[in-house]
């Protein structure tokens, strides 16, 4: 996978299924617990940040990326129903949050293959495989 070149910050937030459907309904009007939600900071154009000036923290030269909340009681019900770890779903919705804040997307058949495509390569890179 094409290495991601920028110093960046990501902040994920832990959290159960009554706090993240609340989210869930305010961000997207959606009224019902979800695994993860990914709040990007960052615009991208084919898979490339468009970052201003005032994108970068100039003490750090950090650009932070946004944040990804994760239901953990989601994680242990699709962890149980896919029958694998823990850990590898908790990382699986870690990277697939993540590739939503650097720009990718699964609204299409052929995005969503390609998004699939790239999570499983990650996690097959971390050791986390099905």
């Amino acid at each position: 996978m094409n290495g991601f070149s920028i110093s960046s910050e990501v902040y994920v937030t832990l959290t159960d299924n009554e706090s993240i459907a609340e989210i869930n309904q305010t961000s997207r009007g959606i009224n019902k617990p979800t695994d993860v939600l990914s709040f990007p900071m960052l615009t991208f154009n084919e898979h490339i940040p468009v970052i201003d000036a005032g994108d970068v923290d100039p003490e750090t030269g950090i650009v932070f990326l946004g944040d990804i909340m994760i239901s953990v009681e989601k994680a242990v019900e699709q962890a149980g129903s896919y029958g694998h770890s823990l850990e590898r779903e908790l990382c699986f919705l870690v990277v697939h949050g993540m590739l939503h804040l650097i720009g990718f997307d699964h609204e299409t058949q052929e995005d969503e293959k390609e998004m699939m495509a790239r999570q499983e390569e990650v996690l097959q890179e971390l050791g986390l495989s099905r």
